[in-house]
């Protein structure tokens, strides 16, 4: 408006609003001395005990990433290719024609690692990381074991793991939301694997989709200053007054949260995905050409300016638009699929160490189960439960390591298994959680991430 120059206070708004009517008076009263609020319920906490992991960036391969392709050598099954034979897992009543890595394994970084020749950028890597090579899942069906990798619950839904972090310890930049979901695309189970369920909508993850726009509705849509500050100042007297009124509306307390953090986004996002401040050596490093807006390398970069910034919890999905890890067909769908993302996370162990990062930031990979040893279809591989491999990096990790084993064939788990609850009780004590304790009430019992289940994995902490 021409000659406005004013800012008005959000007290000069209110009793320019109400001023002339008999209804408010006492209203007005109310909402004026309203100067004491609720603690921000995102304020950073401390967890039950001290950690060297203070965030988790999540990196998950949807489809089912075959672990004797990538991560679990297994010389008898080059041997045994072709041949006929009852595998373990559930499947021993039944003979499979075995079917042989299509690619070769060499050790990696001075631990000797060995990794396949499908990632070779992160076997350079293997000196940072502690690989698990007997995970276990519980079930076959993609949509289960990918609500049970990201909630802990095969059959209902739960509240996700990144939920549970920004639940547990808060986050420590108010102006971002405190979990982050980088996702072109959303694997099985859906919005489910980000979702707060009963914990309170502050918690959801706030998915970013890559591209030139990843954060709609970002830009104010006025150009007054002050004005959009104005009406959510009002906004949140008006919801005060309310939820004084009616104190177990935890919805509402959440909405008007959310509602802070998306206004307070406005400064501080823009500036966090603007790569253009990166030099072109670290670009280059993540796979990325100048201007660019999305691909994993993309994800990855924005995730270590997202953790580096305070935010608790990103998740990265790995996920195409025409297909994923669940090679069924044919193996060799998995080549494409590791180049992608081979280079970019690679990158982003190397960034982060360089940084001063890892050491207090947990870095995860897994995807939501393996795949058999034998053929399924006509050069491909099945879902396979019974065992996989996940990997872990940075805070009180085992670099170097390796835990657990397969059988031979690698169809069952030989040795030191890693349920998924085992797999969430150590991700929450490595971030200083007792994970029978970080609990939450609802429907008259307390619920947990593991459930009634779950152990640490002490063999894999330094």
């Amino acid at each position: 408006m021409p000659g406005f120059t004013h800012a008005p206070t959000r007290r000069e708004v209110l009793q320019s609003l109400v001023g002339g009517s008999l209804l408010f008076p006492g209203i007005l009263s109310e909402l004026l001395s309203s100067e004491v609020r609720n603690p921000a319920p995102l304020a950073p906490r401390s967890a039950h005990t001290p950690a060297k992991a203070k965030r988790v960036i999540f990196l998950f391969s949807t489809g089912g990433v075959s672990h004797m392709d990538t991560f679990d050598y297994k010389p008898r099954l080059f041997q045994a290719d072709g041949k006929t034979m009852g595998v373990g897992g559930g499947l021993s009543n039944q003979q499979r024609v075995l079917l042989r890595p299509k690619w070769e394994f060499k050790p990696g970084g001075e631990c000797g690692t060995l990794v396949s020749d499908l990632f070779p950028c992160l076997r350079d890597c293997m000196d940072d990381i502690c690989l698990i090579r007997s995970m276990k899942s519980d079930d076959n069906e993609h949509y289960q074991a990918t609500l049970a990798m990201h909630t802990g619950s095969f059959f209902f839904s739960r509240p996700s793991i990144g939920s549970w972090v920004s639940y547990g310890l808060g986050t420590e930049n108010q102006n971002l939301p405190s979990f982050v979901v980088l996702a072109p695309h959303l694997p099985y189970a859906g919005t489910q694997v980000y979702a707060n369920d009963f914990l309170p909508a502050y918690h959801q993850g706030t998915r970013v989709v890559p591209g030139p726009d990843p954060i709609s509705d970002l830009r104010p849509r006025t150009k007054v200053p002050h004005l959009q500050e104005l009406e959510l100042g009002l906004a949140r007297d008006l919801n005060d007054a309310h939820l004084r009124r009616h104190a177990a509306s935890t919805d509402l307390a959440a909405r008007m949260q959310s509602f802070q953090t998306a206004f307070r986004m406005q400064t501080e996002a823009p500036d966090a995905f603007d790569l253009s401040q990166e030099s072109d050596s670290t670009l280059e490093m993540y796979g990325l050409t100048r201007g660019q807006t999305d691909g994993f390398g993309w994800q990855c970069l924005i995730a270590r300016r997202l953790s580096e910034r305070g935010v608790r919890f990103v998740e990265l999905i790995d996920s195409g638009s025409s297909g994923n890890w669940d090679s069924h067909g044919d193996m060799a769908e998995h080549a494409p699929l590791a180049k992608k993302i081979d280079q970019p996370i690679a990158a982003l162990l190397k960034d982060l160490k360089r940084r001063g990062m890892l050491e207090d930031t947990l870095v995860v990979w897994t995807t939501e189960f393996g795949r058999t040893p034998g053929v399924d279809g006509k050069h491909g591989r099945g879902h396979h439960s019974a065992c996989f491999s996940s990997w872990i990096a940075g805070g009180s990790v085992r670099g170097g390591t390796t835990y657990g084993e397969t059988d031979e064939l690698g169809a069952t788990v030989a040795s030191d298994q890693v349920h998924v609850h085992d797999f969430h009780a150590t991700l929450l004590h490595l971030l200083g959680f007792d994970h029978t304790k970080l609990t939450y009430r609802h429907a008259g019992r307390d619920y947990r991430l593991t459930d009634v289940h779950g152990k640490v994995v002490q063999g894999i902490l330094s």
